[in-house]
């Protein structure tokens, strides 16, 4: 609903800054998830891009970071003492179950191209032509729903796929679930 209405104009900046300030709490649990899934990727994958393709995503979250305290300085809002969202609490926890070592490469990839995929394609609807995207928040639409997002995602997707085609169906269900 949060993107339609930025797509529509009709998002009140107050909503905004709730939603940033929870996913600025959303991307520091996720970090972690990031480095576990670099990690299974170096024991795991038989592909050495796959852990360049995730470090470049590390990367990016140290710049979103970054991008969100940039934007709590600018909007005066305070990014600390933030109660996580009852929705927040459980993503987080669905991540970091995530993170459990029983977990296969190929779940944990699968889940990591999901999360960014939507993200991307959610704030990429927000840059459509018959978008009414607000000035104020066009920057975070195009940090998100921007193209070389976009084609980051897709080298996920590849990566998730070609990981799903070498496990069992047991994995693959998982993955999927």
């Amino acid at each position: 609903m949060y993107i339609s209405d930025i797509h529509a104009r009709v998002a009140e900046f107050s909503i905004l800054f709730r939603f940033q300030g929870q996913d600025y709490l959303f991307v520091r649990n996720f970090v972690p998830f990031v480095a576990g899934v670099l990690m299974k990727a170096a024991k795991e994958s038989e592909n050495e891009s796959d852990m360049e393709v995730i470090l470049a995503g590390m990367a990016s979250l140290h710049d979103e970071i970054a991008w969100f305290k940039k934007e709590a300085a600018k909007w005066d809002v305070q990014l600390t003492g933030i109660t996580p969202h009852k929705t927040n609490q459980n993503y987080c926890r669905f991540i970091e179950s995530l993170m459990q070592p029983d977990v296969d490469y190929a779940v944990a990839i699968t889940a990591f191209w999901t999360i960014e995929a939507v993200y991307q394609q959610s704030f990429a609807y927000c840059l459509e032509d018959d978008a009414k995207t607000p000035a104020e928040l066009r920057e975070a639409c195009e940090i998100w729903g921007s193209e070389g997002f976009g084609q980051y995602c897709s080298s996920l997707h590849e990566i998730a796929e070609r990981s799903l085609s070498k496990v069992s169906d047991d994995v693959k269900a998982k993955a999927c679930s």
